[in-house]
């Protein structure tokens, strides 16, 4: 039978589901109970710290954290696009400014030399975004928080399982934020977790933990349907029939989303602070126990692809030295890309469109301060990138086809006047080659 990847569901199993429907049909525990904590200590071991703090999600976290480290209103924060609408919301609720830097285009990171140019007497915290996966030059983003004495803040959100020299991602930071949203390493449908050495911050996490609101119960049961849901209707050879109901349904299905309207505007939710629920805290638990085998799949197909899409004219994504990424999904340079027809045309898998903005999911990058024209290599990322599915149900024989689809739909038969697309791009932008 033919099988059609999508681009989350993966990371679940029927364990997972089971778990999920006990909750739902004795629900005592559906929102309290000692699963949190197992949850965090575990987590917090994974990533090799002290402490872990969870929340409804990790734009919730890092909310939690500016307000923890003491951050005042006119204060600035420091950060890169691309990155998702959420991260300067978080921002600018906590009453903090958005600065944003540029990426650079050969592991769309933020561009440290940058932010030199972007210092103010005003700046206080410098968060780094370990895009896709791949580790920030760890090494040059603490000389630089040293040198201009700011507080380093890791923005993990795509990176739970990378490394830098030997080292977790995630570790390195004053704090660290992840994300267990249904599209990120693991999932319990959302989710966030705060993870820090600093036994003070961790203190202050929990307080402020402490005042968020409990998660609604008619929430949660919707988050735990959906996650069985979701399971099932990603199956490959379901999803080839489910995607085409998604496409037909679009926005009409009641399963929850990840970003409410509001905040697309830049508007802050009604019930903004909340933390995590027993039943999700439970499922992100299992799934930390076979993380290592998740990540191991991950590395064999995300190496198949580099393998595959090794040519320049698909600017794969390169690495420091002493970098070990974990991609939760794979770039790709697509210059003739569509985006209102890509992801329909590939039968064998979704294409993933982060990022078709420089703040993603946003109804303009303006609501959240972004000026246009300010980071220009961010910009071109918006227009011409796709990603490509690692989780464990892409099977090796999915890997082979994804990659062929996508020199079909894309190579250079289909954009030959673009050959040397990347040398012009890299001069035009002064883009050095990675070590």
């Amino acid at each position: 039978m033919r099988r059609r990847i999508a681009m989350l569901g993966g990371t679940t199993n029927l364990g997972d589901c089971i778990v999920a429907l006990r909750y739902l049909l004795n629900p005592r525990r559906l929102i309290d109970g000692p699963e949190i904590e197992k949850y965090e200590d575990a987590f917090a071991g994974k990533v090799g710290v002290r402490f872990a703090c969870s929340f409804s999600s990790a734009r919730v976290g890092i909310y939690g954290l500016l307000l923890a480290l003491g951050i005042k209103p006119g204060d600035e924060v420091i950060l890169q696009v691309p990155t998702h609408i959420v991260v300067p919301n978080a921002i600018r609720f906590a009453g903090a400014k958005p600065v944003y830097v540029d990426c650079t285009l050969d592991t769309y990171n933020i561009d440290l030399e940058q932010i030199a140019k972007k210092i103010t007497p005003r700046s206080k915290v410098l968060l780094v975004q370990h895009t896709f996966g791949i580790p920030v030059d760890m090494d040059s983003a603490l000389y630089l928080a040293r040198r201009f004495g700011l507080i380093l803040i890791e923005d993990c959100v795509h990176a739970l399982g990378s490394k830098y020299q030997g080292r977790m991602i995630g570790s390195f930071g004053k704090a660290s934020v992840f994300s267990t949203e249904e599209t990120k390493t693991i999932s319990t449908t959302m989710g966030g977790m705060v993870a820090t050495n600093d036994e003070e911050l961790a203190a202050k996490m929990r307080e402020f933990r402490s005042c968020c609101q409990s998660p609604q119960t008619g929430l949660t049961v919707r988050y735990l349907l959906k996650l069985i849901v979701y399971h099932f209707l990603t199956e490959p050879h379901m999803h080839l029939f489910a995607r085409y109901l998604y496409d037909k349904i679009g926005n009409r299905h009641p399963l929850p989303r990840p970003v409410s309207g509001e905040e697309s505007r830049g508007m802050r939710p009604v019930r903004y602070e909340q933390r995590l629920s027993n039943a999700q805290a439970a499922l992100g638990l299992r799934q930390l126990g076979r993380l290592e085998s998740n990540l191991e799949h991950r590395r064999r197909i995300a190496e198949f692809y580099r393998s595959k899409l090794a040519d320049p004219f698909y600017n794969p994504p390169c690495h420091r030295r002493g970098a070990e990424p974990l991609y939760v999904r794979y770039p790709v340079w697509i210059e003739n890309r569509n985006t209102q027809a890509f992801f329909v045309s590939a039968p064998h898998a979704v294409l993933g469109t982060w990022f078709t903005s420089v703040l993603e999911e946003s109804v303009s990058p303006a609501v959240g301060n972004y000026e246009e024209g300010s980071c220009p290599r961010a910009e071109n990322v918006s227009k011409h990138l796709i990603n490509l599915p690692t989780h464990p149900r892409v099977k090796m024989k999915d890997a082979e086809v994804i990659a062929s689809e996508v020199m079909s739909m894309f190579g250079r038969g289909a954009g030959e006047s673009e050959k040397s697309s990347k040398t012009v791009r890299n001069k035009s932008f002064g883009i050095r080659s990675a070590s």
